[in-house]
């Protein structure tokens, strides 16, 4: 039996409860996983609200990453092997001491990344990876704004960007985290709680402003975060940690100087496998290294998950979180 968060109805935090589950034997094309550690990330929170719904309906149990030891493989598995150390980002259900996972989700840990990092680091890095080297190729010389830069894909993202050679703008909510950003790779912090960070990003810029703005913050940073752009600049919104974006215009695109938008998601470029290992090696890559650091700095019993999301939405967190089972 395994310890797993079970969600029957949407709603806040208590609505996750803690239950007793027989995992079963993996089937064709799928891995047990004993976790060793859990990602926590904003996404787990849309779910459980009913933001977005879940993908196999209710009930259902939270969670898209988390890192472990394989304890058995099913049929059709030729690249994972049981005691391989693994992490995997994408399928539902990681709130658990253990859980079957399609083996195609899985990747392999090197040895010199640790389990909480490994389970911290999937899909807030990849997250970084696809926005940065995908969506919007930063290069040398570029200016980029990215809301939320204390924050775990912030962090991840910021020190990313400074490597390219990108100047790196931050946005944060606290002197605190302020501190954090910088030394993330920002060059340049703004607490838009006392600061209006559009004029403030015309004035870091000389009025040049940015060739693109990362905004995971949603209707707080819309539509301000369209004004930090240079004509024909790119705003990739990727999340909506204060609400949904109401009444998109698309015409402002226009008036703002023809800007590009995009809404992408993480999903949708790890669907096929080879391009999941080449996104998850890049990052690794850059992790092993010390070029990327991935800070983990809340760790939380797997059973107070309810205790983990109030953090998490009271924005009490700063870099990643993980529950420990």
């Amino acid at each position: 039996m395994s310890k797993v968060i079970m969600v029957h109805e949407t709603g806040g935090p208590e609505v996750m409860k803690v239950e007793d589950r027989d995992v079963g034997d993996p089937g064709s094309g799928e891995a047990r996983v004993r976790h060793e550690a859990i990602g926590l990330n904003f996404i787990d929170t849309y779910f459980r609200s009913g933001l977005y719904p879940a993908p196999n309906g209710m009930p259902f149990t939270p969670g898209n990453e988390g890192a472990g030891i394989v304890e058995a493989i099913g049929d059709g598995v030729d690249d994972i092997k049981a005691g391989d150390r693994v992490a995997y980002v994408g399928a539902i259900g990681s709130y658990a001491e253990e859980r079957l996972v399609p083996a195609a989700s899985l990747v392999k840990l090197p040895d010199s990344i640790d389990m909480r990092t490994g389970a911290a680091m999937m899909l807030k890095g990849l997250t970084a990876q696809y926005l940065l080297r995908q969506t919007f190729k930063v290069e040398a010389g570029q200016t980029i704004l990215f809301h939320a830069a204390a924050g775990g894909v912030g962090s991840i993202a910021c020190q990313w960007a400074n490597y390219l050679g990108a100047t790196v703008i931050g946005t944060v909510g606290s002197e605190e985290k302020a501190e954090l950003a910088r030394a993330h790779g920002c060059h340049h912090v703004i607490n838009y709680r006392t600061e209006n960070f559009v004029e403030r990003v015309g004035e870091i810029t000389g009025g040049a402003k940015c060739d693109v703005v990362y905004d995971s913050v949603g209707s707080d940073t819309y539509p301000g975060s369209l004004d930090c752009l240079k004509p024909r600049g790119m705003w990739v919104s990727f999340g909506q940690s204060s609400g949904p974006i109401r009444d998109f215009n698309l015409a402002l695109l226009a008036q703002k100087g023809s800007l590009y938008a995009v809404r992408p998601t993480l999903f949708t470029y790890i669907a096929g496998r080879s391009s999941l290992v080449a996104m998850a090696n890049e990052m690794m890559a850059l992790i092993s290294d010390g070029t990327v650091k991935i800070e983990v700095n809340q760790n939380f019993p797997l059973q107070q998950a309810v205790d983990a999301h109030k953090a998490l939405e009271g924005r009490k967190t700063t870099g990643a979180t993980v529950l420990i089972p």
